[in-house]
């Protein structure tokens, strides 16, 4: 049965709703009709792979519901999330004479769905956006909470926006065409919500892990129970984040409780160091993160806030998540370097999230940490992986 999750925040013209059905791509145009209402001109954003696949029906239903479309393919890559393809796409939106009274859609993974809505978000200073994810990731993360945004040379969503969505349709049966490393990648994002939501989500998640790891994911989704079981995993995904965005919405600087919307980058430090110090080309983010969890979870051992059983429990269940790819031969000074320029610093302090145990984030600042203890765990950590 399909499912819906309401993002609800501070602002009141923001909320919105995310819809999770299987084979909901064959009524994009009817959902989209019925958020905006008639006569609006839809800028799509996508990629050649997510277009090729489901191009055909996702602009038929478009087309059908009355829509006048145009579509802007960008780069596939975390290397595309630049400057130069958020400048291609306010240039389409302009020629394509996207109005005030116009919507653009990112229909794509989070990449599409990053870039896409902070064009939306400063296009003519805000246009209508909707959003259509199609990897595991974009659907549990950047879905929701209204993260928008770009890197930079000096660092990963450097720039962006907050800007909410008018609504997000997720159909699971797109996942069935996605690479393996792909679909590690969203699990290792999965883990990462179950290990600071609590117990509940994170047995879930790894018995979710455990019935994937025996079938495909495209096997598993012609299965009604399954697709069933997996709506509702999704939407509890989902439920979580949006519980912490209806807090904490724009990240306040000074909260720094066990619901700041902070808690959620727990394995994103470290991540976002290992995908600068490799030029955003060797690991997918989901692969980055999980990683992260695991050093993140070694660093809270150390500190003395972390069982060790704990630590073996995170380290098995991402390992249940896929293989990832090799990273010892990363250089250790680039990383260590690479967390100087995090984003989620304040004032000169680094802001490290780590576990007391699953469920119980906390934030730890780097002075409490210290160089030295950080330096010698990434030693320890890339030459053993």
């Amino acid at each position: 049965m399909p499912k819906t999750v309401n993002v609800k925040t501070k602002h009141e013209a923001r909320k919105y709703s995310i819809e999770i059905r299987c084979g909901g791509l064959d009524g994009i145009g009817t959902w989209a009709r019925t958020i905006l209402g008639p006569d609006r001109k839809i800028a799509v954003v996508s990629n050649k792979r997510v277009f090729g696949l489901y191009g055909h029906r996702f602009s038929k239903s478009l087309a059908q519901a009355g829509f006048d479309t145009e579509v802007c393919m960008i780069g596939d890559g975390e290397r595309f999330k630049d400057l130069k393809t958020f400048e291609k796409i306010l240039d389409f939106l302009s020629k394509f004479n996207i109005s005030r009274t116009d919507v653009v859609i990112g229909f794509g993974g989070g990449i599409v769905g990053d870039v896409a809505g902070f064009a939306a978000s400063v296009h003519l200073r805000g246009v209508d956006y909707l959003s259509v994810p199609t990897t595991l990731l974009s659907m549990v993360d950047s879905s929701v909470g209204g993260k928008t945004g770009i890197n930079t040379d000096l660092g990963k969503n450097r720039v962006g926006t907050f800007f909410q969505p008018k609504g997000v349709m997720i159909d699971p049966e797109v996942l069935a065409t996605l690479s393996t490393r792909e679909v590690t990648a969203g699990f290792c994002e999965c883990i990462k919500q179950g290990a600071i939501a609590g117990r509940s989500l994170f047995k879930r998640t790894d018995f979710v892990l455990k019935t994937v790891r025996t079938h495909s994911i495209g096997e598993l989704l012609q299965i009604k129970d399954f697709r069933d079981d997996f709506e509702s995993f999704i939407a509890a995904q989902i439920a979580f984040k949006a519980k912490i965005v209806a807090v904490d919405e724009k990240e306040a600087v000074n909260n720094i409780g066990p619901r700041s919307r902070k808690v959620l980058n727990f394995g994103h430090t470290f991540a976002h160091a290992l995908e600068k110090a490799s030029g955003y080309r060797h690991l997918k983010h989901g692969e980055a993160v999980g990683y992260g969890i695991v050093f993140a979870a070694i660093l809270s051992k150390k500190l003395g806030l972390l069982d060790g059983k704990v630590v073996n429990l995170l380290c098995d269940v991402v390992h249940r998540a896929g293989k990832l790819p090799l990273i010892h031969t990363f250089d250790k000074t680039d990383i260590f370097t690479a967390l100087s320029h995090d984003k989620k610093k304040i004032g000169n302090s680094l802001q490290w999230v780590l576990l007391k145990d699953i469920g119980k984030p906390v934030i730890v600042p780097h002075s409490e940490v210290g160089d030295r203890l950080v330096r010698k765990t990434i030693e320890e950590f890339i030459s053993a992986n």
